[in-house]
C-alpha cells in the first residue's frame, strides 16, 4: 500500500477535505503548509505572520517558508508514512523535498493530482466559507452556513479568507499555472503522478483516491 503521499491541486480542488479522510481511513499523519503556517499565526510567531503576509496577496510563500516548516513536521512524525496537502508547490520545493527523502532512505509512494477546471474552481470559491480558529472550510450551498455563523466544528465565527476574495483568487490561478503546472510535469515525468478528476462528486474522488492508494507500490 502506498503511504508517502503528496496530494497536490489548484485552489477548492477539495484536497484538505481529501486528505482528512484519507488521513483517518489509513491512519496516515497529515498536514498541509498552509494547516501548519496557520498554527504559527495563530501562535504569533514571526514565521506564521511571514507566511501570511504572502497569502494574503493570493502568492505563494517563499520556498524556504514552506520546507522548513515541512521539515519541522517530519521530524515529529517520521517519514514512514505521510500525506502532504498542497506541498511542494514549487519546482524548487519538489526538487529539495526529493533529495530530502533520498537522505532518509525513503521515496514518495504516489503524487496525487486533482485536476479541476478555472470556471469550477471560482464557482466553488465564490461558496467557501472557513473557520477563523480551526481552519475547518464549508460549503454555502452545500452545509447550509453564512459567512458569520458559528463554525460546526469548533464554534468560532466563520470567515471568508483573504486569499478566496476575487483578486486574490485570480493571482493564486496565475501563481499555480506558473509554479505548480511545473512541479506535476517534475511528477509526471518521474512516473509518481497519479490524476484524479475534481469535478466528480467528493465520495467519487475518495473511492478514486483510496484504490489507488490500495494498490502495491510500484518496484
Amino acid at each position: 500500500m502506498k503511504r508517502r503521499i503528496v496530494l497536490l491541486g489548484p485552489p477548492a480542488s477539495g484536497k484538505g477535505t481529501q486528505a482528512e479522510r484519507l488521513a483517518a481511513r489509513y491512519h496516515i499523519p497529515a498536514a498541509s503548509t498552509g494547516e501548519l503556517l496557520r498554527r504559527e499565526r495563530a501562535r504569533g510567531t514571526a514565521l506564521g505572520r511571514e507566511a501570511d503576509a504572502w497569502t494574503k496577496r493570493g502568492q505563494f510563500f517563499p520556498d524556504e517558508i514552506a520546507l522548513r516548516v515541512v521539515r519541522q513536521w517530519l521530524a515529529t512524525c517520521g517519514t514512514k508514512a505521510f500525506l502532504l496537502d498542497g506541498f511542494p508547490r514549487t519546482l524548487g520545493q519538489a526538487v529539495a523535498f526529493d533529495a530530502e527523502l533520498l537522505a532518509h532512505r525513503a521515496e514518495l509512494d504516489a503524487v496525487f493530482y486533482l485536476a479541476l477546471s478555472d470556471e469550477a474552481i471560482r464557482a466553488r470559491v465564490a461558496m467557501r466559507i472557513t473557520c477563523a480558529r480551526c481552519g475547518a472550510s464549508f460549503s454555502v450551498s452545500l452545509h447550509g452556513v453564512n459567512e458569520g455563523s458559528a463554525c460546526p466544528a469548533c464554534g468560532e465565527k466563520l470567515v471568508r479568507r483573504g486569499d478566496d476574495r476575487p483578486e486574490a483568487l485570480e493571482e493564486r490561478l496565475a501563481q499555480h499555472r506558473r509554479h505548480t503546472e511545473p512541479v506535476i510535469d517534475f511528477y509526471r515525468e518521474a512516473g509518481r503522478l497519479i490524476e484524479i478528476d475534481a469535478a466528480a462528486d467528493r465520495d467519487t474522488v475518495f473511492a478514486k483516491l483510496c484504490e489507488s492508494i490500495e494498490e502495491a507500490v510500484p518496484a
